[in-house]
């Protein structure tokens, strides 16, 4: 008999050890079927400032396009041009034929107005509730936004930002000089901030669309490149959570970079406005 009620309590013990292992998996396998299905019910938009981009325009947006399509996503693309000289604005309107209204927005202003006001004016026309913003001479390649929307999904963050200088990330078409200004850029801007991310220049990320309104409600923002910036380090010191995806960066094939000594100038004093700021 003791053998018999020994039996019967070990037998009792594993059928709740295996039910409490069901219960597990069920509940993984059921928060994963949740959040897949959060994903398929979301909606990004992904802002693109041009300014003589006539070239790169078209090759961006069709990879944006077959990207988004592969993956089921629903999306669309606003493109914020600031009257080009080279004709961006009428590539725009072609590009628009093509791919349809609902999916391509043309936001254009008068003239050439800054990258901070122009995604500023960007989210006043955005939809989904994420948005997505990156440059549109190719440097950034749209094949990295499912990682970037697989990590959001992981622990729900606010941000997620994508990153030069982690492993799997990297540089590739600058020279010397330009590598150093940008990781001295980034070690002034960590030794100052403390903002815990580890590329605070980089411009590829996506948000959460409120979170994204209420760091811009803050306003007096710097202008130029320093305003990627001044975003994540103002959403940390508000209580916003930010996840980082390793990305390569290609120097652009067309066109010439906008990186000149007015924008490091304009960074810097960005830089030590943030400082006191927070």
């Amino acid at each position: 008999y003791p053998l018999c009620a020994l039996a019967v309590s070990a037998l009792d013990l594993g059928c709740h050890s295996v039910g409490r292992e069901y219960s597990q998996t069920h509940r993984m396998q059921r928060g994963k079927a949740q959040s897949s299905s959060a994903i398929a019910k979301n909606k990004y938009s992904v802002l693109l400032p041009t300014y003589k981009e006539r070239e790169n325009l078209p090759l961006i947006i069709w990879l944006l396009v077959d990207v988004f399509e592969k993956n089921d996503l629903d999306f669309e693309i606003v493109v914020i041009d600031d009257n080009s000289p080279d004709g961006t604005g009428a590539v725009a309107e072609e590009l628009q034929k093509i791919y349809g209204k609902e999916r391509i927005l043309l936001r254009p202003r008068t003239g050439k107005l800054g990258l901070g006001s122009a995604y500023i004016h960007g989210i006043k026309h955005a939809t989904g509730n994420f948005v997505i913003i990156m440059d549109a001479d190719l440097s950034h390649h749209p094949k990295f936004i499912p990682d970037f929307i697989k990590k959001q999904a992981e622990k729900d963050y606010d941000i997620v930002t994508g990153t030069r200088y982690v492993h799997g990330g990297g540089v590739y078409g600058w020279d010397l000089r330009r590598k150093l200004t940008s990781r001295v850029a980034n070690y002034v801007a960590s030794v100052m901030l403390n903002p815990g991310v580890s590329d605070l220049t980089g411009s590829f990320r996506l948000y959460k669309k409120d979170v994204l309104d209420r760091v811009l409600s803050m306003g007096d923002l710097p202008k130029g490149y320093a305003f990627q910036m001044a975003i994540v380090v103002m959403a940390r010191s508000m209580g916003f959570t930010v996840g980082e995806v390793p990305i390569t960066f290609v120097d652009r094939i067309y066109g010439q970079s906008k990186l000149g000594v007015n924008e490091i100038v304009i960074y810097l004093k960005g830089l030590v406005n943030l400082f006191f700021r927070v």
